[in-house]
């Protein structure tokens, strides 16, 4: 495997991400990034990302979940961010994705998890909770589910996989914009293409839409099926925080809270904004985690 790996220059003065990095190999040669902000013996909240974004997406919120006491972690998934990027776009699959994140929580050894994620931080993260529900202590989605393949698929999301296989150019901040409400600065959009400086590093950008199953066929869709069959045992609280203004996910927030137990009685939310809320509505989005982590040390 061709591992690529991106300057540390292209992300000097981000605007709004002061935070220091901090690396670990999750397999041979191959380092993940992540931020690490807070207290570090209070729990964990840990905050996934998704496609095509990466940790600084969680940049307005980390500040704020950190100083109500709390240590927040936010990984760059391989192929993102500060993170190594595999150069071929066979070299990403659901299965490797997962065994990666699995590699940095053991390693960090982190229990007592409130888990925060969004679009494909939600597949990966909602899989994780299914395989290892004793290292989590609440959920909490925002624009993400676990599809299975039985269900049909968004047009909009087909749109974006075509996009993704076929398109010779991938402008990664337009499709950030595509998805957020407000007008992002030219600033903004150059730390979105900040961890790409050639089409050759964005192969992880362009294999996520094809991991996704869209049939009952697809095998991804077996094991996800599976997990299901955890989360509808899961009774600790379960919180969706959706937005009002996203085609992708629009619905999925009901139907978690019909099949998750501990979903039921839980102060569900819509907030303003598009699929990527984290830039639309950080406060309020930023609020729903510490008014959680905050109700059950009241309870």
């Amino acid at each position: 495997m061709r591992i690529l790996r991106t300057d540390e220059a292209r992300f000097a003065d981000l605007p709004d991400y002061p935070f220091d990095p901090h690396y670990l190999d999750v397999a041979p040669g191959l380092r993940m990034h992540y931020v690490d902000e807070g207290p570090g013996d209070a729990d964990p909240v840990v905050m996934l990302h998704g496609e095509p974004s990466w940790s600084y997406l969680y940049r307005h919120m980390i500040p704020k979940v950190s100083g109500a006491g709390h240590r927040v972690l936010a990984p760059d998934l391989i192929g993102f961010g500060k993170s190594d990027k595999p150069a071929r776009v066979d070299d990403y699959s659901y299965d490797r994705h997962m065994a990666w994140l699995e590699q940095w929580l053991d390693q960090l050894n982190l229990r007592n998890i409130t888990l925060v994620c969004q679009n494909w931080g939600s597949l990966l993260g909602l899989r994780l909770v299914a395989e290892q529900p004793d290292r989590f202590q609440r959920i909490i989605v925002g624009n993400g589910s676990l599809p299975t393949g039985e269900d049909r698929v968004p047009a909009m999301f087909a749109l974006c996989k075509k996009f993704a296989i076929h398109s010779p150019w991938l402008p990664v901040s337009r499709l950030v914009q595509l998805g957020t409400g407000r007008s992002l600065s030219r600033q903004e959009l150059a730390a979105y293409e900040a961890p790409f400086p050639s089409s050759r590093y964005k192969s992880g950008v362009r294999a996520f839409p094809q991991l996704i199953p869209l049939s009952p066929q697809d095998p991804l869709g077996e094991t996800n099926r599976a997990a299901w069959k955890a989360l509808e045992k899961w009774r600790k609280p379960f919180i969706t925080c959706f937005s009002n203004g996203d085609p992708i996910s629009r619905g999925s927030d009901r139907y978690m809270q019909r099949r998750i137990p501990g979903a039921h009685g839980q102060p569900h939310i819509t907030l303003r904004g598009g699929h990527f809320l984290q830039e639309d509505s950080p406060d309020a989005f930023a609020r729903v985690i510490t008014d959680a982590c905050k109700a059950e040390l009241a309870a």
